[in-house]
């Protein structure tokens, strides 16, 4: 060890003396400890520059020969002057630089300094309640414009936050609306206002004014706050929720983090017209004179194949969740009328296209006494009538139409990326009356006249079922509501009436809207008793488990119909949404069952 100490001395001494430093490319380091000795050399002339001590130096360098060996490499030869001019000034920019972060290091620290001075001389701020002031009254976003120049008192979240000089602009948000407010002065010197961070809940106290000309906020008034308090603060920094939820995280992440993403301006809005599309179809059923009813969503019994249910133990009893809630709407007929209902219905499908749930919300109506025609009226009426009512609501018009320019930017996106070849435009107009009447038979010939093949890229033949993409398509080229008709026997469900002119199709019928396809699936159900038994024994399904289903033939029988319609895909089609999963509250598919 001794040794070896008086080597490093010995090296060092003579590097002093000859004032020579060595640079070897391979075998150099670029470190303060470096020495600069045929030992331990830099491994650049820039890091010689940096970190050697040595005044006056002369530098040698040898060229990289990686796996040649030690004793074959070259010697080392001093550096070329134009290399050496290149470093020198590589070195002095390396100078300013570090400089200029010293500085910048320094102010930040300076700045952190007064900051958090700032922040603990806040802490003695206490924001009192100015008790001249009249009591406010408390009340909700949606009410604001009937309180103008009134003191008032509002409790929410803070959607935004904007912090300038001597002013914090908050955008606070309650569920019915968003609304601008204003704290100055005073009232910005506390700790809870200086740290203020998006999502902390808080009541503001305050006046409510009209804007001037030319100003621009929701409702057209702002809040000048007076006093306030928080309730709960969120936090900020890396766990801010613009950081956990961000706009441009990945699709997966907002669905892990649904009950932040909610919280947005597009789930929110997309939820709103939701919430307004379910109401204005209660008002169209209210009108048009069915009742609402509310069937069992655990059966027994299956409505819409096998393959697609989901299965459950009842009490040692095997049960399943339900497809459909049709069959015992049918069984309300003879007592309540023509009835109607709004509830979860359950596909048990291995599908994960953009248009398919595994729960969704099913709109089901059934009619008494009508005919196929009566049923297609009806659809068309009923379909139009809620369009309408959404449609000359302002506020949720307002959304659909904000949520369609939000669906053009993103498709741009998409088609920048490569997702989609062709751009589409999303623009929700109602539709126009009547809607196109189409039936199979005319849809395959459709397909095949414009080259549209089925799924075994044939032409399409009678009894293929339609695929999703070639319906699509063919919707999408057409460009009108079709009412799609008359499908064949084998490819629908078992209770569907045969066409009597026609006993190889069924008196069915999907609705399909440009854009998103099928939103309405509905038929005449079969009426006669033996034509239904047969049905039963035709898809090999036990009578026995269905005779409250088939009683309905047996105790005064008669002509019928009904219909399906997924909520999801129909707000898809006037929100401009790119699947249905946004338009769930917490959308549940293959692989997905939380949050």
């Amino acid at each position: 060890m001794a040794e070896a100490v008086k080597s490093v001395a010995s090296a060092v001494a003579d590097m002093v003396i000859s004032n020579v430093v060595y640079i070897d490319e391979d075998t150099g380091v670029d470190a303060p400890e470096t020495l600069g000795t045929k030992d331990l050399p830099f491994k650049s002339l820039l890091g010689a520059l940096i970190h050697s001590s040595v005044k006056d130096a002369r530098y040698e360098s040898r060229k990289s020969k990686t796996g040649t060996p030690e004793e074959t490499r070259e010697e080392y030869k001093p550096v070329a002057k134009a290399a050496l001019k290149k470093a020198t000034n590589a070195h002095s920019a390396h100078i300013k630089k570090e400089a200029k972060k010293g500085e910048l290091a320094a102010k930040e620290a300076e700045q952190k300094a007064a900051r958090d001075a700032q922040l603990e001389a806040a802490k003695s701020v206490i924001i009192v309640e100015d008790a001249s002031k009249p009591a406010a009254k408390k009340i909700k976003i949606r009410d604001t414009t009937a309180h103008r120049n009134t003191r008032v008192a509002i409790s929410g979240w803070a959607h935004r936050v904007r912090h300038q000089k001597n002013m914090i602009f908050i955008t606070l948000r309650d569920g019915t609306g968003l609304l601008q407010c204003i704290l100055a002065d005073k009232l910005t010197e506390s700790y809870d206002a200086m740290t203020l961070t998006n999502e902390t809940t808080l009541t503001l106290y305050g006046e409510l004014k009209e804007l001037p000309a030319g100003a621009h906020a929701p409702g057209g008034h702002e809040l000048i706050v007076d006093y306030y308090k928080i309730i709960g603060k969120a936090p900020g920094g890396e766990e801010a929720i613009t950081n956990i939820v961000a706009p441009d995280a990945d699709p997966q992440t907002k669905y892990n983090y649904r009950h932040l993403t909610l919280r947005g301006d597009t789930a929110s809005a997309t939820l709103k017209v939701r919430a307004a599309v379910v109401k204005a179809f209660r008002r169209s059923f209210d009108d048009l004179g069915l009742l609402e009813v509310t069937p069992p969503c655990m059966v027994q019994t299956q409505c819409e194949g096998g393959a697609t249910l989901f299965e459950f133990d009842y009490y040692g009893e095997k049960a399943y969740l339900t497809q459909s809630s049709q069959l015992y709407l049918e069984t309300c007929l003879p007592s309540l009328g023509d009835v109607f209902c709004i509830q979860e219905s359950f596909r048990a499908e291995k599908s994960l296209t953009r248009r398919h749930l595994s729960e969704y919300t099913h709109i089901e109506g059934e009619l008494a006494f009508v005919t196929f025609d009566d049923l297609l009226n009806h659809l068309e009426d009923l379909v139009c009538r809620t369009i309408d009512t959404v449609w000359n609501d302002p506020p949720t018009r307002a959304f659909i139409q904000e949520l369609n320019d939000d669906a053009n930017k993103d498709e741009k996106k998409r088609f920048e990326k490569g997702e989609v070849t062709e751009l589409k435009h999303y623009e929700f107009k109602p539709p126009s009356r009547p809607f196109r009447r189409m039936r199979y038979s005319e849809a395959i010939e459709w397909l095949n006249e414009h080259g549209i093949p089925n799924e075994d890229d044939e032409p399409h033949k009678f009894g293929d079922d339609i695929a999703e993409a070639a319906e699509r398509r063919m919707t999408d080229m057409l460009n009108e509501p079709i009412f799609l008709t008359h499908f064949p026997v084998e490819i629908k469900a078992f209770y569907m009436k045969k066409d009597p002119q026609d006993p190889r199709v069924t008196e069915s019928v999907d609705c399909l809207m440009p854009g998103v396809g099928e939103i309405v699936g509905g038929s005449m159900r079969m009426e006669d008793l033996e034509e239904l038994l047969d049905a039963y024994r035709r898809v090999g399904i036990p009578a026995d488990p269905y005779y409250w289903f088939t009683d309905q033939r047996k105790y005064g029988t008669t002509p019928h119909g009904g219909y399906g319609i997924g909520l999801e895909r129909f707000l898809a089609w006037m929100c401009g949404r790119w699947t249905v999963k946004e338009c769930s509250l917490y959308p549940r598919w293959m692989g997905r069952c939380t949050p």
